[in-house]
């Protein structure tokens, strides 16, 4: 029988750690698959998609910059993927690819139990409203948040998010030019590529409120420049994206095969790999 094939499509994905994380679930699970990165520019996912499906692919994770033309082409969606409108989990069907939102539910459990971090009555200011801001609006809402603020360079974006969301009592949409005036916050989430790559952060320091946590949905040096201004403007704890990564990826994983590997054991090995990095040969 021939071991089913899983992918994450992106572009760029070289950097992936998913086969990594998905390679190490199916040890620990003993379920035997096979999972690469493949590389879609914007205008080729639907035929690279297809190829996959054709060459056995029986799901797969959906990164930047697909995850709105993902939920397009499923013919069913789950409860959040429907909600968030973006996809980042496809499964294979006999008529087609159902589809799933797990990034979400990945950084809400991240945050409560991994960094002990309680969301409930946190006032959140959240930046950026492509794929990633889409998947995760929901389940912070879910989680008992207080208020969402967003932020993004488009407002035409930011008030499309909004709009989604359905709770103008909890979420505010805002632009970059509010951003000196709109206060502090006790929890702020960058979904965007602000500080990415080495520009200046265009962000004031009076977001900071005392005790505010910040998150970076990237992670390694991705989340480097973000979290420094953070940290330099008083923030109380800092996390970058790798947690979240592994537990989207560990309820891919399920959505899969219907078990749920242990994601912490993963995320150690990460965590363990980026230190032995990190260190000057």
């Amino acid at each position: 029988m021939p071991i089913p094939r899983y992918a994450v499509i992106g572009h760029p994905v070289a950097h992936s750690l998913s086969p990594f994380i998905h390679a190490t679930f199916s040890r620990q699970a003993g379920i035997p698959l096979e999972y690469v990165a493949i590389d879609a520019a914007p205008d080729a996912f639907d035929a690279v998609l297809a190829e996959h499906a054709a060459h056995g692919g029986a799901g797969a994770n959906v990164t930047l910059p697909h995850k709105r033309r993902a939920a397009a082409i499923c013919g069913n969606l789950s409860d959040r993927a429907r909600r968030a409108g973006v996809v980042n989990t496809l499964i294979r069907t006999a008529t087609g690819w159902d589809g799933d939102n797990t990034d979400g539910v990945g950084l809400v459990r991240d945050l409560t139990d991994r960094h002990g971090q309680d969301l409930r009555s946190r006032k959140v200011l959240l930046i950026g409203a492509g794929g990633a801001a889409h998947g995760v609006a929901p389940a912070l809402l879910d989680a008992g948040i207080a208020d969402l603020f967003i932020v993004n360079r488009s407002g035409d974006r930011t008030d499309a998010l909004a709009d989604a969301l359905g709770e103008p009592m909890r979420v505010h949409p805002r632009y970059f030019r509010d951003l000196g005036t709109i206060g502090s916050f006790d929890l702020i989430i960058n979904a965007t590529s602000i500080g990415h790559s080495g520009e200046d952060m265009p962000l004031p320091g009076s977001l900071i409120a005392p005790r505010c946590d910040v998150v970076d949905l990237g992670y390694g040096e991705a989340a480097i420049a973000f979290l420094s201004w953070a940290r330099a403007s008083g923030a109380d704890h800092t996390i970058d994206g790798l947690g979240m990564l592994v537990e989207q990826a560990a309820e891919s994983f399920k959505c899969w095969h219907g078990v749920r590997p242990d994601a912490d054991a993963v995320y150690a090995a990460l965590r363990a790999r980026e230190s032995a990095l990190a260190v000057p040969g």
